[in-house]
């Protein structure tokens, strides 16, 4: 047998198209799959051009790939090609060079593109869907964390009152946080949450981890002791995160522990790191389930500390004398470089500016009165209107140094808005995007709009007032 009839002979027997071509751009040969896939003989095709057996609107498509196959590159891509002998179909090319010209393998991969657009298609319903939910859970926490803000403003003295405000105004930020989490699937899919870290005691994270997960210990009846390190221990780190994780643990071992059981979180301070142990009296793992906990098999909750811990830098453990003998999981932590710090949270720089003229514009009532309020206790002169039309004739005639417009307000929403008050006043105005729609491509349409800033509700009426007062320094 010949060499040629032996690759002859190799390439029939191949799943997948074979072709050889020259430089000129015609067959030299073809194996059976290719034929069958144009619906002729191989003698029917080698030796003939390929734009006289594909076509030239294909022969265009697939021009630019010769040309570079020509200049020694192996190249690979996929298109939806038509077919006689197999219809419209996604195939997967590649081509590499030869003396002479090239040889190209083809892979019907129809099947596999037409499940990937599908899923893809899927992806984007969920998205949308869950764009949508986050912007109705937003909505609603606006106007809380701004009615927080005036009680702050008016300074009870009462203790309770107090730590009941402390606790509502770091539950809206855990809720916010668990909302912007919905936004982005491929990050939750593949376990890559983005942390925003500071300078943080690890008190503050066991505070924060307690006040989430006590009422699950509670209803348990379980008695909870907690023993910390006598030294101040800091860590770099997402405060909101790490006490999700710490809490989700604590949750863990109330949920696995009979009634009126033990649970003990402890802390250590050991050279470099802070070793935190969660220990139950519940009913306990075998000692290789305790191994392959983190694993495949693993919850969302325990995958979910997984990932945290280790995007801290940090590991985890899990370990059991056995069953009905408890389970204790152990986190270690790098402590924080560098001298202790302040770890409270930093007060606003205050910025001497005077009153500024506001408009403040949402079909929310709720939202836009409570955000009123908290606005004049700062000293600023605000109107509020409740649709978009009412806020173009408002700002007309009240000239705002700033305008926050929702973005969702029925019939003129705030995009028209922005444009006309953009039109209308130049940038006179600041004018601030104040909504729920908080992914990137809601960002950049409100960018282009004309507004300066995008922010997302809730917003922190500290932090809007600083961007107020700081409009007005620069424009007085």
């Amino acid at each position: 047998m010949t060499a040629d009839r032996e690759l002859q002979f190799v390439t029939d027997a191949l799943p997948a198209a074979a072709v050889r071509c020259a430089r000129n751009q015609t067959f030299l040969w073809v194996n059976a799959c290719y034929a069958s896939w144009v619906g002729r003989s191989p003698s029917q095709i080698v030796g003939r051009s390929l734009v006289e057996m594909i076509g030239r609107d294909a022969m265009r498509e697939i021009e630019p790939y010769i040309a570079r196959v020509l200049k020694g590159e192996r190249v690979r891509y996929e298109r939806l090609a038509q077919f006689p002998g197999l219809g419209e179909r996604w195939v997967s090319w590649m081509y590499t060079p030869t003396a002479d010209g090239w040889v190209a393998i083809g892979t019907d991969i129809h099947d596999r593109k037409v499940a990937e657009q599908a899923l893809k298609a899927e992806y984007q319903k969920k998205d949308e869907f869950l764009a949508a939910l986050a912007h109705e859970l937003r909505n609603p926490l606006a106007p809380i964390r701004n009615a927080v803000a005036i009680l702050a403003r008016k300074g009870s003295q009462d203790p309770e009152v107090a730590w009941s405000q402390g606790v509502i105004e770091r539950q809206i930020d855990h809720l916010s946080r668990l909302i912007g989490d919905l936004l982005d699937i491929e990050r939750i899919a593949r376990g890559n949450l983005a942390l925003k870290k500071e300078r943080v005691a690890l008190e503050t994270v066991v505070d924060m981890a307690l006040e989430s997960s006590r009422p699950h210990v509670n209803a348990g009846g379980h008695h909870l002791s907690v023993l910390l390190p006598s030294e101040r221990a800091l860590l770099d780190a997402d405060a909101a995160r790490l006490a999700q994780a710490l809490a989700t643990l604590l949750k863990n071992a109330a949920k696995h522990t009979p009634p009126q059981g033990t649970i003990t979180l402890s802390a250590a301070v050991e050279g470099g790191e802070v070793v935190v142990s969660v220990e139950d009296s519940g009913g306990g793992l075998e000692p290789n389930a305790a191994r392959r906990i983190f694993g495949e098999g693993a919850g969302v909750g325990l995958r979910l500390v997984y990932g945290v811990i280790q995007l801290h830098r940090g590991r985890i453990e899990a370990r059991s004398a056995g069953p009905g003998r408890g389970c204790e999981f152990v986190l270690r932590l790098p402590l924080a470089s560098g001298s202790v710090q302040d770890v409270r949270r930093p007060a606003y720089a205050a910025i001497k500016s005077g009153p500024v003229r506001v408009l403040v514009a949402d079909d929310n009532r709720d939202a836009a009165d409570s955000l009123q309020r908290v606005l004049v206790l700062y000293g600023h002169d605000v109107r509020v209107a409740y649709d978009g039309v009412s806020a173009m004739q408002i700002g007309r005639e009240f000239r705002p140094r700033v305008a926050v417009l929702d973005i969702g307000m029925p019939g003129t929403d705030g995009y028209t808005v922005a444009r006309e008050m953009r039109k209308q006043h130049g940038r006179e105005v600041t004018i601030v995007a104040l909504t729920g729609w908080g992914q990137e491509a809601d960002r950049r349409r409100a960018i282009e709009a004309g507004f300066d800033h995008h922010l997302v509700k809730p917003v922190d009426p500290d932090a809007l007032n600083v961007l107020l007062a700081q409009t007005g320094a620069e424009r007085r």
